[in-house]
Parts: structure tokens; sequence; C-alpha cells
């Protein structure tokens, strides 16, 4: 059996390192456009792609807590508009 040494990743724990940059890349590039927007279009924008809060907070720049109250925000106003 190969030992594994402290500093190596099995293959698994690559492609799923890969796959959190992937969605990390792809999360900055659909809110690049969106510089100005409001922390909740942000939420919104990237809720489609159903990123956890922690990866939506990287991108973002903030806390899980901001994105957590962006997305409470954003249903707020949707219920409010259906009324």
């Amino acid at each position: 059996m190969k030992k594994k040494n402290v500093g190596e990743k099995n293959e698994g724990e690559r492609n799923v390192d890969a796959n959190r940059s992937t969605r990390l890349m792809l999360g900055y590039l659909c809110i690049a456009n969106e510089a100005e927007a409001s922390l909740v279009r942000k939420v919104q924008i990237l809720d489609r792609f159903e990123l956890p809060d922690l990866e939506i907070a990287q991108i973002c720049g903030c806390s899980t807590q901001s994105v957590t109250n962006a997305r409470s925000l954003s249903k707020k106003k949707s219920n409010a508009k259906k009324k």
C-alpha cells in the first residue's frame, strides 16, 4: 500500500478543488458586468447556479451572513410584488 505524503491530495480531492475553482471563476464572470449592482441583485444572479452561501460570499467579497440577509430581502421584495 502506497503511503500518502502530507502535502499530496488524492484524485477525488483534486477534482473537488477544481470544481470549486471553476464555480468561483464562473460566479465572478457572471457578476463582473454587475459591478454597480447591489448585493441583493448579485445574490439573485448567483442563486441561479445553486452556489452555497460561502462561495457567494467569496465571490461578492462579503460575509456569509450578508448573503443570507440579502437573500431574505430578495424574498421579501418578491412576496411584496405578488400582493
